[in-house]
């Protein structure tokens, strides 16, 4: 598989290591077995209920669900919306704007992991 790519510039020391910051802060916050998954359900569903919500992502635990639903909220990719006029009370979780800034990312990833399963397949390297 020959690299396609042609870097526009040379990176510099100071621009390598910006960039691995930048990327090890993208992965810090969106890494992890769950989040990206979580993300793209939001993404998919719009409102949805924590429970609604397990259930579309097969695996996971109500505690872990929890704690990366406030990791989200607090970087900003998940809203908690809190229907207290209900009874019982509704809470929902939708997928902010800039959480679908990562739609980009994540069509990326996508397709790179598409081209990684068929060249591991096909024993391409």
């Amino acid at each position: 598989m020959k690299n396609t790519e042609v870097l526009e510039e040379r990176i510099t020391a100071q621009g390598c290591t910006e960039h691995l910051s930048a990327v090890e802060d993208a992965i810090y916050v969106i890494g992890g077995k769950w989040k990206l998954k979580i993300i793209i359900v939001l993404q998919e569903n719009g409102n949805i209920r924590f429970n609604e919500l397990q259930r579309n992502i097969p695996g996971i635990s109500a505690r872990v669900l929890s704690n990366e639903l406030k990791d989200l909220e607090l970087n900003g990719f998940v809203k908690r919306v809190v229907h207290a006029k209900q009874t019982p009370v509704v809470v929902e979780y939708i997928s902010t704007d800039y959480s679908r800034t990562l739609q980009p990312v994540i069509m990326a990833l996508s397709n790179w992991g598409k081209t990684h399963k068929r060249n591991i397949r096909e024993d391409a390297f």
